[in-house]
């Protein structure tokens, strides 16, 4: 928070220069002060904030549109829009744990700010809000996943053998099986998924990266590490989850490798049984039409050198 003090005195002889001064300077903060708008995505939590009497829209569809009307003047003034996504539940949970009224914009500000602080986000770049609602619940269905298998990880507690930490040797082994993973799939657009059964939920992580032919794959640090996350939690509970890679290079047909976890490790499937569980509809197990331009591979082997987890 920026205070400029306006006088009458002219800083370059000029009545009133400091006025126009101070004037430039508060619109260029305005224009660098970030803004982040706390959206209600579907019907039935539009219909939940109703019950508030400021809260004043009463057509979620004009909502949205007025929504995205805010966001494209926002960034037509040149200025950084995030939009995060209000949960009407969590937001009475904050405002009875922090002893705020709930019936306020200041409260709903307050905790927009919060959320968007340690939630889910997605940065505004011109996208219609139809393409934008998606992206975000997705981030924040990720956002949970990677939290929930965090938390696992966490209560797992210390090797009673050896005194190591479970949750950590698991994370350490499926960062190595990862990177040799990625180092053997070579040059290329690479998109990876990870399903991991726990007692509850079947969790799953997406992972995309590309690697040229002289560096390393470059991967996104949270996109990252919700990945390993997963593929630890597997390694850890030895659930019997798996991996699939697919790989895409310029002039040559998409290829597809998978592995089995078992037992806490990465087995490498067949090309016969990747093409099964590529060619199958994981809702009703009807067979799926293979797709042309994919060659669907065996898993290769990772090496036998990667961290042992511990239990």
């Amino acid at each position: 928070m920026a205070h400029i003090r306006n006088t009458g005195d002219s800083k370059h002889g000029r009545p009133g220069g400091y006025r126009r001064s101070g004037t430039t300077m508060r619109r260029t903060l305005r224009r660098e002060a970030p803004s982040t708008i706390g959206l209600l995505a579907d019907e039935q939590d539009f219909a939940a904030m109703r019950r508030y009497r400021t809260f004043t829209f009463d057509d979620h569809t004009v909502y949205l549109q007025q929504v995205e009307v805010l966001l494209k003047s926002l960034s037509a003034q040149g200025m950084h829009a995030t939009v995060a996504l209000f949960d009407p539940e969590e937001y009475a949970e904050y405002c009875a744990e922090s002893g705020l009224a709930p019936d306020t914009p200041a409260s709903r500000s307050r905790f927009t700010a919060e959320i968007a602080s340690a939630g889910a986000t997605v940065a505004y770049t011109g996208q219609p809000i139809d393409t934008l609602i998606p992206l975000l619940v997705s981030r924040a269905v990720r956002r949970a996943t990677w939290e929930y298998a965090t938390m696992i990880l966490a209560d797992l507690g210390e090797c009673a053998d050896c005194g190591k930490d479970v949750g950590q040797a698991a994370f350490d082994r499926a960062s190595h099986l990862l990177l040799r993973m990625l180092e053997t799939a070579g040059p290329g657009t690479h998109h990876l998924v990870c399903s991991t059964p726990t007692d509850n939920e079947n969790l799953l992580a997406v992972l995309h990266t590309e690697r040229d032919s002289t560096g390393p794959a470059r991967l996104e640090t949270q996109e990252g590490a919700e990945f390993v996350t997963v593929l630890a939690v597997g390694i850890a509970l030895e659930r019997p989850g798996g991996v699939v890679l697919r790989t895409s290079r310029p002039g040559a047909q998409d290829r597809v490798h998978g592995w089995r976890l078992t037992r806490g490790n990465l087995a490498p499937l067949s090309a016969g049984e990747v093409f099964s569980a590529y060619c199958t509809d994981a809702d009703t197990g009807e067979p799926v039409a293979p797709e042309s331009h994919v060659e669907y591979c065996a898993g290769f082997g990772l090496g036998a050198d990667e961290p042992e987890s511990h239990h």
